[in-house]
Protein backbone atom coordinates (compact mmCIF):
# COMPACT_ATOMS: atom_id res chain seq x y z
CA UNK A 1 0.00 0.00 0.00
CA UNK A 2 1.18 3.55 -0.58
CA UNK A 3 2.56 4.42 2.75
CA UNK A 4 1.57 7.88 4.72
CA UNK A 5 3.47 11.08 4.18
CA UNK A 6 5.31 13.00 6.65
CA UNK A 7 2.03 15.45 7.03
CA UNK A 8 -0.25 12.34 7.26
CA UNK A 9 1.86 11.86 10.22
CA UNK A 10 1.87 14.79 12.38
CA UNK A 11 -1.28 14.64 13.92
CA UNK A 12 -1.72 11.06 14.68
CA UNK A 13 1.99 11.15 16.05
CA UNK A 14 0.56 13.52 18.82
CA UNK A 15 -1.70 11.41 19.48
CA UNK A 16 1.08 8.86 20.69
CA UNK A 17 2.76 11.58 22.59
CA UNK A 18 -0.02 12.62 24.26
CA UNK A 19 0.58 11.00 27.17
CA UNK A 20 3.61 13.33 27.92
CA UNK A 21 5.99 11.35 28.68
CA UNK A 22 9.02 11.55 26.44
CA UNK A 23 9.94 8.91 23.14
CA UNK A 24 12.32 8.06 20.64
CA UNK A 25 11.02 8.20 17.37
CA UNK A 26 11.25 4.43 17.43
CA UNK A 27 9.04 4.10 20.05
CA UNK A 28 6.21 5.37 17.61
CA UNK A 29 6.80 3.00 14.37
CA UNK A 30 4.91 0.50 16.44
CA UNK A 31 1.62 2.71 17.35
CA UNK A 32 1.91 4.47 13.84
CA UNK A 33 1.73 1.66 12.33
CA UNK A 34 -1.11 -0.23 13.64
CA UNK A 35 -3.00 3.41 12.92
CA UNK A 36 -2.15 3.45 9.31
CA UNK A 37 -2.90 -0.66 9.33
CA UNK A 38 0.67 -0.83 7.74
CA UNK A 39 2.37 -4.75 6.87
CA UNK A 40 5.87 -5.52 7.79
CA UNK A 41 6.11 -5.72 4.37
CA UNK A 42 5.22 -1.58 4.27
CA UNK A 43 7.65 -0.93 7.51
CA UNK A 44 10.36 -2.67 5.52
CA UNK A 45 10.06 -0.57 2.15
CA UNK A 46 13.37 1.09 1.60
CA UNK A 47 14.23 4.01 -0.86
CA UNK A 48 16.27 3.14 -4.07
CA UNK A 49 19.36 4.92 -2.82
CA UNK A 50 19.22 2.23 0.04
CA UNK A 51 18.99 5.28 3.11
CA UNK A 52 17.10 3.57 4.97
CA UNK A 53 13.19 2.38 5.60
CA UNK A 54 10.90 4.74 3.90
CA UNK A 55 8.22 5.04 6.86
CA UNK A 56 11.03 5.41 10.19
CA UNK A 57 12.12 8.24 8.07
CA UNK A 58 9.18 10.39 7.58
CA UNK A 59 8.24 9.44 10.70
CA UNK A 60 11.28 11.34 11.71
CA UNK A 61 10.55 14.08 9.88
CA UNK A 62 7.14 14.53 10.93
CA UNK A 63 8.22 14.97 14.57
CA UNK A 64 11.05 17.30 13.20
CA UNK A 65 8.37 19.91 11.77
CA UNK A 66 6.46 19.31 15.23
CA UNK A 67 9.40 20.36 17.19
CA UNK A 68 10.57 23.03 14.52
CA UNK A 69 7.18 24.72 15.33
CA UNK A 70 7.11 23.86 18.97
CA UNK A 71 4.32 21.41 19.26
CA UNK A 72 6.75 19.57 20.79
CA UNK A 73 10.27 19.64 22.80
CA UNK A 74 13.00 17.96 22.79
CA UNK A 75 13.98 17.50 26.35
CA UNK A 76 17.31 15.34 25.62
CA UNK A 77 18.89 14.68 21.95
CA UNK A 78 16.42 11.75 20.53
CA UNK A 79 13.25 12.44 22.62
CA UNK A 80 10.25 13.77 21.80
CA UNK A 81 7.53 15.09 24.33
CA UNK A 82 4.22 17.18 23.35
CA UNK A 83 3.87 20.32 24.95
CA UNK A 84 0.91 22.83 26.16
CA UNK A 85 0.47 23.80 22.29
CA UNK A 86 0.65 19.99 20.81
CA UNK A 87 -1.69 19.03 23.47
CA UNK A 88 -4.08 21.98 21.94
CA UNK A 89 -3.91 20.56 19.01
CA UNK A 90 -5.32 17.08 19.77
CA UNK A 91 -9.20 17.84 19.50
CA UNK A 92 -8.13 19.90 16.10
CA UNK A 93 -6.90 17.62 13.60
CA UNK A 94 -8.41 19.42 10.61
CA UNK A 95 -6.14 22.71 11.76
CA UNK A 96 -2.58 20.63 12.21
CA UNK A 97 -1.21 21.39 9.02
CA UNK A 98 -2.36 24.90 9.04
CA UNK A 99 -0.42 25.90 12.36
CA UNK A 100 2.51 24.41 11.05
CA UNK A 101 2.56 26.46 7.80
CA UNK A 102 1.79 29.48 9.76
CA UNK A 103 5.35 28.94 12.42
CA UNK A 104 7.03 28.33 9.08
CA UNK A 105 6.33 31.08 8.08
CA UNK A 106 7.17 32.55 10.93
CA UNK A 107 10.56 30.88 11.67
CA UNK A 108 11.47 32.11 7.65
CA UNK A 109 10.39 35.58 8.54
CA UNK A 110 12.16 35.85 12.05
CA UNK A 111 15.17 34.94 10.03
CA UNK A 112 14.49 37.03 7.05
CA UNK A 113 14.74 34.58 4.62
CA UNK A 114 12.88 35.18 1.28
CA UNK A 115 9.14 35.11 0.78
CA UNK A 116 9.63 32.50 -1.46
CA UNK A 117 11.04 30.44 1.06
CA UNK A 118 8.67 30.48 3.16
CA UNK A 119 5.86 29.88 0.60
CA UNK A 120 7.62 26.72 -0.41
CA UNK A 121 7.77 25.14 2.74
CA UNK A 122 3.86 25.80 3.31
CA UNK A 123 3.36 24.41 -0.20
CA UNK A 124 5.15 21.23 0.33
CA UNK A 125 3.27 20.61 3.47
CA UNK A 126 -0.02 20.81 1.55
CA UNK A 127 1.37 18.19 -0.58
CA UNK A 128 1.56 20.43 -3.88
CA UNK A 129 4.30 20.63 -6.54
CA UNK A 130 6.46 23.43 -7.45
CA UNK A 131 6.42 23.83 -10.97
CA UNK A 132 8.49 27.20 -11.06
CA UNK A 133 11.82 24.91 -9.36
CA UNK A 134 13.85 22.89 -11.79
CA UNK A 135 15.23 19.29 -10.43
CA UNK A 136 18.49 21.01 -9.58
CA UNK A 137 17.06 23.83 -7.57
CA UNK A 138 14.43 21.41 -5.96
CA UNK A 139 17.58 19.48 -4.54
CA UNK A 140 19.55 22.48 -3.66
CA UNK A 141 16.19 23.68 -1.38
CA UNK A 142 15.70 19.96 -0.30
CA UNK A 143 19.17 20.04 0.98
CA UNK A 144 18.92 23.36 2.77
CA UNK A 145 16.24 22.12 4.74
CA UNK A 146 17.76 18.92 5.79
CA UNK A 147 20.79 21.10 6.84
CA UNK A 148 18.68 23.81 8.58
CA UNK A 149 16.46 20.94 10.80
CA UNK A 150 20.19 19.19 11.53
CA UNK A 151 20.93 22.88 12.95
CA UNK A 152 18.17 22.73 14.92
CA UNK A 153 18.61 19.55 16.06
CA UNK A 154 22.49 20.34 17.20
CA UNK A 155 21.46 23.31 19.18
CA UNK A 156 18.71 21.20 21.22
CA UNK A 157 21.50 19.14 21.99
CA UNK A 158 23.71 21.84 23.46
CA UNK A 159 20.95 22.60 25.49
CA UNK A 160 20.47 19.21 26.58
CA UNK A 161 24.22 19.58 28.01
CA UNK A 162 25.64 21.36 31.16
CA UNK A 163 27.42 24.83 30.62
CA UNK A 164 31.04 22.90 31.38
CA UNK A 165 29.98 20.71 28.39
CA UNK A 166 29.50 23.47 25.98
CA UNK A 167 32.98 25.53 26.99
CA UNK A 168 34.65 22.24 26.21
CA UNK A 169 32.78 21.99 22.72
CA UNK A 170 33.27 25.55 21.58
CA UNK A 171 37.21 24.80 22.47
CA UNK A 172 37.68 22.30 20.20
CA UNK A 173 35.48 23.71 17.71
CA UNK A 174 37.87 26.98 17.37
CA UNK A 175 40.63 24.42 17.16
CA UNK A 176 39.15 22.16 14.33
CA UNK A 177 38.84 25.57 12.44
CA UNK A 178 42.36 25.78 12.70
CA UNK A 179 43.10 28.08 15.83
CA UNK A 180 46.01 26.49 17.87
CA UNK A 181 47.21 25.05 14.63
CA UNK A 182 49.00 21.88 15.04
CA UNK A 183 50.14 23.14 18.63
CA UNK A 184 49.76 20.25 21.48
CA UNK A 185 47.04 21.11 24.37
CA UNK A 186 46.34 24.31 22.07
CA UNK A 187 43.19 25.09 23.68
CA UNK A 188 41.61 24.31 27.49
CA UNK A 189 38.68 25.63 29.11
CA UNK A 190 39.79 27.80 32.02
CA UNK A 191 37.70 26.16 35.89
CA UNK A 192 34.48 27.36 37.16
CA UNK A 193 35.76 29.13 39.98
CA UNK A 194 37.69 32.47 39.29
CA UNK A 195 37.38 32.45 35.85
CA UNK A 196 37.21 36.29 35.44
CA UNK A 197 35.42 35.86 32.98
CA UNK A 198 37.22 33.75 30.56
CA UNK A 199 35.77 30.34 29.74
CA UNK A 200 38.72 29.07 27.50
CA UNK A 201 42.30 30.18 25.93
CA UNK A 202 43.72 28.59 22.78
CA UNK A 203 47.24 29.05 22.40
CA UNK A 204 48.11 30.63 18.92
CA UNK A 205 52.09 30.16 19.11
CA UNK A 206 54.19 27.13 20.96
CA UNK A 207 55.18 29.91 23.50
CA UNK A 208 52.13 31.01 24.24
CA UNK A 209 52.69 34.53 23.60
CA UNK A 210 49.45 35.09 21.64
CA UNK A 211 46.02 33.92 22.99
CA UNK A 212 42.41 33.98 21.99
CA UNK A 213 40.04 34.06 24.69
CA UNK A 214 36.64 32.59 24.69
CA UNK A 215 33.38 33.73 26.31
CA UNK A 216 30.75 30.81 26.19
CA UNK A 217 26.94 30.80 27.05
CA UNK A 218 24.26 28.44 26.75
CA UNK A 219 21.48 30.59 26.54
CA UNK A 220 17.88 29.39 25.83
CA UNK A 221 17.32 30.13 21.90
CA UNK A 222 15.17 32.80 22.16
CA UNK A 223 17.52 35.01 24.73
CA UNK A 224 18.85 37.95 23.61
CA UNK A 225 22.69 38.87 24.70
CA UNK A 226 23.08 42.61 25.24
CA UNK A 227 25.85 45.28 24.80
CA UNK A 228 26.38 44.64 28.60
CA UNK A 229 27.74 41.39 28.34
CA UNK A 230 30.22 42.50 25.37
CA UNK A 231 31.10 45.39 27.59
CA UNK A 232 31.97 43.20 30.38
CA UNK A 233 33.77 40.56 28.30
CA UNK A 234 36.17 43.14 26.90
CA UNK A 235 36.59 44.00 30.66
CA UNK A 236 37.69 40.57 31.27
CA UNK A 237 39.65 40.96 28.11
CA UNK A 238 41.85 43.69 29.20
CA UNK A 239 42.66 41.95 33.10
CA UNK A 240 44.39 39.20 30.51
CA UNK A 241 45.69 41.85 28.84
CA UNK A 242 44.57 39.98 25.52
CA UNK A 243 43.43 41.97 22.38
CA UNK A 244 41.43 39.34 20.63
CA UNK A 245 38.13 37.09 21.82
CA UNK A 246 35.25 35.17 20.89
CA UNK A 247 32.23 35.68 22.41
CA UNK A 248 30.13 32.57 21.56
CA UNK A 249 26.20 31.71 22.62
CA UNK A 250 23.33 29.69 21.45
CA UNK A 251 21.11 32.24 21.11
CA UNK A 252 20.96 36.02 19.61
CA UNK A 253 22.83 38.96 20.00
CA UNK A 254 20.98 42.55 20.32
CA UNK A 255 22.03 45.47 17.10
CA UNK A 256 23.73 46.95 20.23
CA UNK A 257 25.43 44.46 21.37
CA UNK A 258 26.96 43.93 17.72
CA UNK A 259 27.20 47.41 17.22
CA UNK A 260 29.43 47.95 19.97
CA UNK A 261 31.46 44.86 19.33
CA UNK A 262 32.04 46.38 15.53
CA UNK A 263 32.89 50.06 16.94
CA UNK A 264 35.92 48.57 19.42
CA UNK A 265 38.90 50.24 18.82
CA UNK A 266 42.83 50.93 20.35
CA UNK A 267 43.30 46.90 18.88
CA UNK A 268 40.89 44.97 20.59
CA UNK A 269 38.87 42.51 18.43
CA UNK A 270 36.15 40.72 19.62
CA UNK A 271 34.25 38.20 17.16
CA UNK A 272 30.54 37.42 18.03
CA UNK A 273 29.45 33.68 16.81
CA UNK A 274 25.18 33.22 17.33
CA UNK A 275 23.74 30.32 17.61
CA UNK A 276 22.52 29.74 13.87
CA UNK A 277 26.38 30.46 13.30
CA UNK A 278 27.61 28.38 16.12
CA UNK A 279 25.57 25.25 14.78
CA UNK A 280 26.55 26.06 11.13
CA UNK A 281 30.03 25.75 12.15
CA UNK A 282 29.93 22.51 13.68
CA UNK A 283 28.22 21.11 10.54
CA UNK A 284 31.12 22.49 8.21
CA UNK A 285 33.35 21.24 10.43
CA UNK A 286 32.32 17.95 10.98
CA UNK A 287 32.49 18.29 14.96
CA UNK A 288 30.10 15.31 16.35
CA UNK A 289 28.93 14.94 12.83
CA UNK A 290 29.23 11.89 10.10
CA UNK A 291 27.78 11.92 6.61
CA UNK A 292 24.78 9.79 6.23
CA UNK A 293 24.59 9.90 2.62
CA UNK A 294 26.53 10.80 -0.77
CA UNK A 295 25.31 11.96 -3.83
CA UNK A 296 27.35 12.27 -6.86
CA UNK A 297 25.89 14.35 -9.68
CA UNK A 298 27.67 14.73 -12.95
CA UNK A 299 27.53 16.85 -15.72
CA UNK A 300 28.79 16.31 -19.51
CA UNK A 301 32.59 17.28 -20.15
CA UNK A 302 31.66 19.08 -23.29
CA UNK A 303 35.52 19.75 -24.53
CA UNK A 304 35.43 15.46 -24.18
CA UNK A 305 32.48 15.84 -26.64
CA UNK A 306 33.16 18.55 -28.68
CA UNK A 307 36.54 16.61 -29.49
CA UNK A 308 34.34 14.14 -31.48
CA UNK A 309 34.26 14.12 -34.98
CA UNK A 310 30.72 15.13 -36.21
CA UNK A 311 28.18 12.89 -38.32
CA UNK A 312 28.33 15.72 -41.42
CA UNK A 313 24.73 14.10 -42.42
CA UNK A 314 22.99 15.12 -38.66
CA UNK A 315 21.11 18.22 -39.04
CA UNK A 316 22.11 18.49 -43.13
CA UNK A 317 19.42 19.51 -45.61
Amino acid sequence: MELPRHWDIMHPALNVLSDRSPKRAKDLEQPLAEFFSLSEEDLNQMYESGNGPIFYDRITWALSYLAMTEFVDRPKRGLYQINADGLRLLDRPNEVKERIRARMAEREQAKQEATETASQASRELSGEGNSTLTPQERMYESYEKIRQSTYDAILDTILSKSPTAFETLVVKLLQKMGYGGEIKDSGHVTPPAGDGGIDGVIKEDILGLGRLHIQAKRYARNRTVGREEIQKFVGALAVARSKKGVFITTSKYSAEAIQYADSLHGGTTVVLIDGEELAQHIYDFSLGMQPEQIIEIKKMDVDFWDSMQDDPGVGGG
